[in-house]
């Protein structure tokens, strides 16, 4: 039997979903290896497809994804240049060069029709739910049997979907739900260990940190009310950077995570999380991450911030290397706020919005 699913169309304006597959017979055929290349089909088809993906679980024989889809009517079109800028995210030379023909010889001869058919082949296939999770799975299966040297179905039916109400509550709820999975499965002690979800990635310093930080900032009340919006701490400055977003998640997720003991008398009701006392600690703390914890990670600050050091160190460096013209000419001012912790009086010379802090030791 199908899984019954809610889809909305054009004219509804933004939707999500939380989107849930699994491998069949439920086998364990996600390892690392599998994950890393799972994660990055996800994001070329988040670029590709203009679907934007705000948090994601991969687990070692499902996923889970909570996925913004745009209103397809509201949306640009596709023209020629972005097309051609696209492609190579999921087609080879032979495919882009094709298409790249294709165009040039539509523009010649002046026939406006033929260029949007072109265009229109791939304008179809945007903004679309069933379109993107059909790519994903393909692509994952084709993959994975490659590598595993394996024939056949790999997912175990179609995808399930729940049709979320587009508020901060209910989206960060569920958005929790997908961030604890590994926790909650006994992988990992806290969420931001798990390297493979949309807040352990957004804890690390790698190329997607700045898309999974995104991600989760656009369902913050502010996100929310400034859709299109592309990063936590980015130039609209009605929303919040990540050290904000993360606090606020944070304590979210260490509420929401917090382990259960089994009744004494007889042992049930319990339920794997999060360490009691790690729980309270977040929330003494009101989900700040302190310098200890800081300290136990990759600080990209420390090998490429520049400088570091007091406000008024930092800025009379600012100042000497200015004089020498070896800053920016709009830059008036040198010392910048260390993100991702609370580094106290701390401040660095380069703002490493795209990353400060990661997984792992230095």
């Amino acid at each position: 039997m199908k899984p019954r699913r809610i889809v909305v169309g054009p004219g509804f304006g933004r939707s999500y979903y939380h989107c849930i597959s699994r491998v069949v017979d439920r086998r364990i055929i996600f390892h690392a290896g599998e994950k890393e290349v799972f994660r990055a089909i996800l994001r070329k088809l988040e670029r590709f497809l203009g679907v934007r993906v705000v948090t994601y679980c991969l687990m070692g024989n499902h996923f889970h994804l909570l996925l913004e889809v745009p209103d397809k009517e509201t949306m640009p079109k596709l023209d020629p240049e972005t097309l051609l800028e696209l492609l190579p995210l999921l087609y080879d030379e032979v495919v882009v060069g094709q298409v790249a023909r294709e165009l040039e010889a539509a523009r010649s001869s002046g026939n406006l029709g033929w260029e949007r058919r072109i265009l229109e082949r791939f304008e179809r296939r945007r903004f679309d739910l069933s379109v993107f999770l059909k790519e994903l799975k393909q692509r994952v299966s084709v993959f994975c049997n490659r590598r595993n040297g394996r024939v056949g179905t790999l997912w175990e039916g179609r995808f399930k979907s729940v049709l979320l109400e587009g508020g901060e509550e209910t989206l960060r709820t569920v958005a929790a739900y997908i961030d604890l999975n590994p926790v909650r499965a006994g992988l990992v002690e806290r969420p931001e260990d798990y390297r493979w979800s949309g807040y352990g990635e957004a804890c690390g310093t790698g190329k997607g940190a700045e898309k999974a930080r995104a991600g989760l900032a656009s369902i913050t009340r502010e996100g929310l009310e400034n859709p299109g919006a592309e990063a936590a701490g980015g130039a609209n400055a009605d929303l919040p950077d990540w050290t904000e977003v993360q606090r606020r998640y944070r304590l979210l997720l260490y509420a929401e995570g917090r382990e259960q003991k089994p009744d004494e008398a007889t042992g049930e009701g319990g339920r794997a999380g999060i360490a009691g006392e790690d729980c309270d600690q977040v929330t003494e703390a009101g989900g700040a991450v302190p310098l200890a914890e800081a300290l136990r990670r990759k600080i990209r600050y420390f090998s490429d911030g520049a400088v570091i050091g007091s406000s008024g160190f930092v800025e009379s460096v600012f100042v000497r290397l200015k004089a020498e013209g070896r800053t920016g000419p709009k830059r008036k001012s040198g010392p910048r706020r260390m993100r991702g912790a609370d580094f106290g009086g701390l401040r660095s010379l380069r703002d490493l919005r795209s990353g400060g802090m990661g997984e792992g030791t230095s």
